[in-house]
C-alpha cells in the first residue's frame, strides 16, 4: 500500500548534514520525495512510497544521522500524489 509522509524535524538538526543523511537513508527504502531546511530551523520531509518503507524513514527520522539532536517530529499521513520521480535535497 502507498502512502505519503509529511514530517517536520526539530531539535539541532540543520547544519549536520541531517538532509544529506535523510536523501540517503530515503534511497535506501525506495521512497521518492524530498528534505529540505525551513526558516524556523527544522528539517521538513515529504516522503512517498510503501507504508512500512514510511514507518523505518520515520523511526529514523526520530533518532536521525548522530550529528544530529532531534527533540521532537512532527507528522502526519497523507494521500501520495505520485508527483515524484526520485527523492532529494530541496533548497528554499
Amino acid at each position: 500500500m502507498n502512502a505519503r509522509l509529511h514530517a517536520k524535524v526539530s531539535g539541532e538538526v540543520q547544519g549536520v548534514f541531517f538532509r544529506a543523511h535523510t536523501e540517503g537513508k530515503a534511497g535506501e527504502l525506495g521512497l521518492k520525495g524530498w528534505v529540505m531546511n525551513t526558516g524556523d530551523g527544522r528539517v521538513e520531509v515529504e516522503a512517498e512510497g510503501e507504508m512500512d518503507r514510511l514507518r523505518d524513514l520515520l523511526m529514523w527520522l526520530r533518532k536521525g544521522p548522530p550529528s544530529a539532536r532531534v527533540d521532537k517530529v512532527e507528522f502526519e499521513w497523507l494521500e501520495p500524489t505520485g508527483e515524484f520521480s526520485w527523492f532529494r535535497i530541496r533548497y528554499g
